[in-house]
């Protein structure tokens, strides 16, 4: 074998080289496509609601302040979006916001016993909207948590236990209304453990100055301060009671059930991960 043939046997030739060199397509496959990384990276569609809090309003802003703090508590406690609306006499209004809202939602009334409002107005801004993705909830009372609220705000007072209350309603002409406040009474007697009577301060039901016993306890069955809550302080002390507790207002426990409400109007896979 002659040196000039070893030589050129050890170099590779220039097939084996191209062989050796990946190919163009080869390389290209290596790479993801472009729409495979939009895939990867696209996030799945969030199945959490808006939360959307309504109450009455009233033209006293510390009353309005009352529906903000709960709505605020609550989305923070839920990591929802949330905003507060009113039925009347404040904005931003319920009907304004059902239709202005740009995801699926969930709406809680910061109302205490079903009414007109509960009944006629709210579905009818919903239905006026073209919603069929939000959901409205019932009444937020009567529940066991607005009585323990109520009881909180007894002893902050200076209630005593076993004195005789009168809890008092705004009232109204709402047949169904009547069943939830005397439900509502006997959650508190039961919450207070001493006999709870009931008072309203409009629509169906006795007035406070035929209720209240001299040495009595009055416990304001309303939400946030405002004309009904100054009228049931002044008519409960002229009646002769010798405490007037506040108004149930953004208790903790309230933010607590305005979660509760909130949650059963979710869907199933948000309730799950709550």
């Amino acid at each position: 074998m002659t040196p000039a043939v070893v030589e050129e046997v050890a170099q590779p030739s220039p097939a084996v080289e191209e062989v050796a060199q990946p190919s163009p397509a080869v390389e290209e496959v290596a790479q993801p496509s472009p729409a495979v990384e939009e895939v990867a990276q696209r996030p799945s569609r969030d199945p959490r609601p808006s939360l959307v809090t309504v109450a009455h309003g009233t033209r006293t802003a510390a009353g309005n302040d009352v529906a903000r703090a709960l709505t605020a508590g609550a989305a923070r406690r839920l990591g929802w979006e949330a905003t507060t609306s009113y039925v009347e006499l404040c904005e931003p209004l319920f009907a304004d916001v059902v239709a202005a809202v740009a995801t699926p939602a969930v709406a809680v009334p910061l109302l205490l016993s079903t009414g007109y409002h509960l009944r006629q107005d709210l579905p009818a801004a919903v239905l006026a909207a073209g919603r069929d993705d939000l959901r409205l909830g019932r009444s937020l009372g009567p529940d066991r948590l607005l009585a323990a609220a109520q009881v909180d705000h007894l002893r902050a007072a200076g209630a005593t236990p076993g004195q005789p209350v009168v809890m008092v309603a705004a009232g109204s002409t709402d047949p169904a209304a009547a069943a939830d406040l005397d439900t509502a009474a006997h959650l508190l007697a039961h919450a207070w453990g001493a006999p709870v009577r009931l008072a309203t301060l409009s629509g169906r039901g006795p007035r406070l100055a035929e209720v209240v016993r001299a040495g009595d306890a009055v416990a304001p069955y309303l939400l946030a301060t405002g004309h009904f809550h100054r009228k049931a302080r002044h008519d409960a002390l002229a009646a002769g009671a010798s405490v007037v507790a506040e108004v149930i207002g953004p208790h903790p426990l309230v933010v607590e059930l305005v979660v509760e409400r909130a949650l059963a109007l979710a869907p199933a896979v948000v309730r799950a991960s709550a």
